[in-house]
C-alpha cells in the first residue's frame, strides 16, 4: 500500500480539486480529507456518512459551583487569564485579565475580602454568597494546574470535544475526514486519527492507494499529513508567493526524506515565473511532474459539484490526466 499526499503552501492553489481528479482517474482508492480546519473535499466527491466519531484533543477545565468557596486559587495560578470573578449574579472582570490593578478592584471586592480574611484568622475557608468563579472555555488551556491545586477539589477536568471525525464512502471508494470545531486545537491529533483510519481501511479492504489532501502550509497538521508518506506533490502557481511558499514546503519534505513532485497551476498566466519554478526544482532535485493551463471549467466544475476530468475535456483535464500518468509511474517506483 502506498500514501500519496498533495500539499500546498497556501490555501487556493488548486489542491483539493487536483486530487478529487485523481481519486476519479485512480478508479478505487481511499481518500482522506486532512486539512480538517477548513475540508472541502467532500464538496466534489459527496462522501455518505457509514460512521461518526467524537473527537477530543484535550481537557477542559470547569467549576462546580456548589464545591466552590470564593477562594480564588484558581485566578491567582491561572497563566491563561480563563478565570473570571463571578459577583452578585454578574461577571466581574478580574484585575489580571482586563489590566486594572489590585487597587482598581479594592472598593469592589472588599466585602469578600473581609468575610476571607475573618474565615483565614478562625482558621477555615467559607463560601461567600456574593462571590464565585467561572472559566472560559475557549481561553482554557486544559493544562489541569487549577484543579490540581484547588483546596475544595471544586473543579472538575474533563475531555473536551473539539470536533467529530467521520468514515464515509463515495463513488471513488472509501473516504476518512473530519469537521474541527471553530477555536478548536489540536487539528494535528485529529490529522492523524484521519489518516490512520484511512491507512487501517486500506489495508482492510486490500486497496493499494491512500490519497491525502492535505491542509496548506508547513504547520503541525501539515507534518501529521506528510510524515511517512511515500511521495508528496506539491500544488504551486507562478507567482513570486506561490515560488516561496514552494521553497518552504520543499524544504519540509526534504527534511522528512519523502520524494516530491511538483505541479504549476496555471502555469500560462506567468510563464517567466513557471520557469523559475522549473529552474527551483531543477536545483532542488525534486520532479517536475508538468502544469495545468488556465481553464473556466474548473471552476464550473466546483460549482457543480464535480471532478475536473468528471466535467470536461477541455485543457485542464487533459494536462491532469497527464499528469496523473507520471503520479502513477512515479508512485509505483518509489518506496521499492
Amino acid at each position: 500500500m502506498k500514501e500519496l499526499v498533495v500539499i500546498s503552501g497556501k490555501g487556493g492553489t488548486g489542491k483539493t480539486s487536483l486530487v478529487a481528479s485523481f481519486a476519479a482517474l485512480a478508479g478505487r482508492v481511499v481518500t482522506s480529507d486532512c486539512d480538517v480546519d477548513a475540508a472541502d473535499l467532500h464538496l466534489l466527491l459527496e462522501p455518505e456518512i457509514k460512521q461518526r466519531n467524537h473527537f477530543s484533543g484535550g481537557k477542559v477545565a470547569s467549576i462546580i459551583p456548589n464545591l466552590c468557596n470564593g477562594c480564588g486559587k484558581c485566578e491567582e495560578l491561572c497563566r491563561y487569564d480563563a478565570v473570571a470573578r463571578v459577583t452578585r449574579g454578574r461577571e466581574q472582570v478580574s484585575a489580571k485579565s482586563s489590566g486594572k490593578t489590585a487597587g482598581d478592584e479594592e472598593h469592589g471586592t472588599a466585602r469578600h475580602d473581609k468575610k476571607r480574611r475573618v474565615a483565614a484568622n478562625n482558621g477555615m475557608e467559607t463560601h461567600t454568597d456574593d462571590t464565585l468563579y467561572t472559566i472560559d472555555k475557549i481561553a482554557c488551556e486544559g493544562c489541569g494546574v487549577c484543579a490540581y491545586f484547588c483546596p475544595q477539589d471544586a473543579i472538575s477536568f474533563d475531555d473536551e470535544e473539539n470536533g467529530e471525525w467521520y468514515v464515509s464512502s463515495t463513488r471513488f471508494g472509501p473516504m476518512t475526514h473530519a469537521r474541527l470545531l471553530p477555536g478548536a486545537e489540536n487539528s494535528g491529533k485529529l490529522v492523524t486519527i484521519v489518516r490512520k483510519e484511512a491507512k487501517r481501511i486500506a489495508e482492510e479492504c486490500g486497496i493499494d492507494l491512500v490519497m491525502i489532501d492535505s491542509s496548506p502550509g508547513i504547520g503541525c497538521p501539515v507534518i501529521a499529513s506528510v510524515s511517512g508518506a511515500d511521495l508528496a506533490v506539491v500544488v504551486t502557481e507562478p507567482t513570486m508567493s506561490g515560488l516561496h511558499d514552494l521553497e518552504r514546503v520543499v524544504e519540509l519534505t526534504s527534511h522528512f526524506d519523502i520524494e516530491t513532485a511538483v505541479v504549476v497551476n496555471k502555469y500560462d498566466i506567468n510563464e517567466g515565473l513557471t520557469a523559475d519554478i522549473e529552474e527551483f526544482a531543477k536545483r532542488s532535485g525534486i520532479g517536475m511532474l508538468g502544469g495545468i493551463r488556465y481553464d473556466e471549467a474548473v471552476t464550473r466544475a466546483q460549482i457543480e459539484g464535480a471532478t475536473v476530468v468528471e466535467f470536461s475535456d477541455g485543457p485542464a483535464s487533459k494536462d491532469i490526466r497527464r499528469i496523473w500518468k507520471s503520479v502513477e509511474k512515479l508512485i509505483t517506483r518509489v518506496g521499492k
